[in-house]
This record gives C-alpha cells, structure tokens and sequence, in this order.
C-alpha cells in the first residue's frame, strides 16, 4: 500500500511527524511537501495529492493544513477521492469503515499529535465493510453538476 502524504506550511511539522511514524511501521510512502517552510497555498498541495493518488490503485493519503478544513475541501473535489477530516480515532476508523475515505485530513492546530498518530492507525487499519455502505459511496463518485 503507498501511502502519500501532503500539506500546506501550516501542517509541515505535523506531516513530517506522521510520515515518520508510518514509515516506522513499514509502510511505503511518498512526501508531496512543502519541503522548505515558505508558506505556500494548500490547494496547490491537494492537487499534487490527488493527482498522484489517481495513479496508483489503492492509495492513501494523509493530509494536513492548519485546521485540516482547506485541503479537505479542495481534496473532495477530485471524483476519486473520499477525503475524511477527523479529529478522534473513533471517526477515523468509521471514515474507512462506513465511507471508505482514501485520505486521511487532519489539522495541526486543533489536533495534537499523539491523537493525530493513533487518528492514522485506526485508518490504515480498518478495512471498508462494504454491504449496505457500498452504495453510498458508489453515488458519492457521481454527484456533480449543478443541484438545486
């Protein structure tokens, strides 16, 4: 499983954290960035994130800004990503479990970092249960377009 990880300069010291830490466990990552401290706009980093998860099968994504709530919403943009932003274990797991979320948003502002390390465990650990959830996920694939 690759496993890729972005962020904007607000959520650097958090995602290097956390890569660090699924490294150790034995997963094969990648770090999209930022890499030198400037600040620089997360919805740049969530394109390079959803673009490099659409070209590899069964790829996660870990994402960090200052509240988690900017790149989360530019990362839902993209029709084949299900991106979660989660501040407890409980409702990472159900991200996988219920709606087969394939990135993981955090915020390094509200969301501590032992908090954030087990937020990450629970995600790559828990598997989608599909069933009666299958379905849901399958329309969340197809909205677009202009609703009332």
């Amino acid at each position: 499983m690759m496993i890729y990880f972005a962020s904007d300069h607000a959520g650097a010291t958090l995602r290097s954290a956390l890569l660090a830490h699924v490294q150790a466990a034995g997963h094969a990552v990648c770090d999209l960035g930022p890499y030198d401290g400037a600040s620089v706009d997360y919805p740049d980093f969530a394109v390079k994130l959803a673009e490099a998860m659409q070209q590899h099968d069964n790829a996660y994504g870990i994402a960090v800004c200052g509240s988690g709530i900017g790149i989360s919403i530019a990362l839902n943009r993209f029709s084949w990503v299900r991106a979660a932003l989660v501040s407890q274990p409980e409702a990472a797991a159900l991200a996988r479990q219920h709606n087969n979320a394939n990135v993981l948003a955090l915020g390094e502002r509200l969301t501590a970092p032992e908090v954030a390390r087990h937020c990450v465990d629970q995600f790559l650990t828990t598997d989608f249960e599909g069933g009666r959830h299958e379905r849901r996920v399958e329309k969340l694939g197809k909205i677009g377009g202009n609703h009332c």
